[in-house]
């Protein structure tokens, strides 16, 4: 894949998404930040940020969150898919932020990595929101760059240096944000990929 050819391809695509507001995005405190990330797997944003609200109203700091009933918790964030696993694991997830980092959220991938329910593409998002240079690979990514011809990679890491050989490090932390506002915008895998074909052209 030519380089000059595929950041023009995510440039057509940037054009292509509308500006929605994904779960990383704007949130006050970097831990809701990861919170909303880690609950937006498998989950639409849409849905994941109306969760999210709701949940930080109920907690207002990391520390109330690391306390929580696990029952209460469970009741607002039903509707985000595995919401049972996903209450054991942010709550575990924010004891851990209180008892290891202070309450704060490390700006380091191994660190996050070793969170509860912090795995690559979270720990990635995470940090790309926070404007150091990484490619978070979620299912949009991942089905997009294939689409494309960006990577051949079969697991998160492949795709990650694939991307990192193709693009300048200027990009990396757009990646995301871009395929997957794109990737929302254009729910329907057949208009989807007209658009990608347009662009792969």
């Amino acid at each position: 894949m030519d380089k000059k050819k595929a950041i023009k391809q995510l440039s057509a695509l940037k054009k292509a998404g509308k500006e929605l507001r994904l779960a990383a995005d704007g949130w006050d405190e970097d831990w809701k930040t990861l919170i909303s990330t880690a609950l937006s797997a498998r989950t639409r944003d849409d849905v994941t940020i109306k969760v999210s609200n709701e949940l930080y109203k109920r907690y207002k700091t990391v520390r109330e969150l690391a306390t929580a009933n696990p029952t209460e918790v469970a009741g607002i964030i039903r509707p985000v898919n595995f919401f049972r696993n996903k209450t054991k694991s942010i709550i575990a997830c924010a004891k851990a932020l209180v008892k290891e980092h202070n309450g704060r959220v490390p700006h380091d991938f191994a660190k996050l990595t070793e969170l509860p329910g912090v795995g690559r593409k979270t720990a990635n998002v995470f940090l790309a929101e926070q404007g150091h240079g990484r490619i978070g690979v979620d299912t949009h990514v991942d089905y997009i760059t294939h689409y494309l011809g960006w990577t051949k990679g079969k697991t998160q890491k492949d795709v990650e240096e694939d991307l990192e050989k193709l693009f300048p490090s200027r990009y990396w932390k757009d990646i995301n944000w871009i395929l997957v506002r794109f990737g929302q915008t254009y729910r329907g895998r057949k208009e989807k990929n007209k658009i990608l074909d347009w662009v792969r052209k």
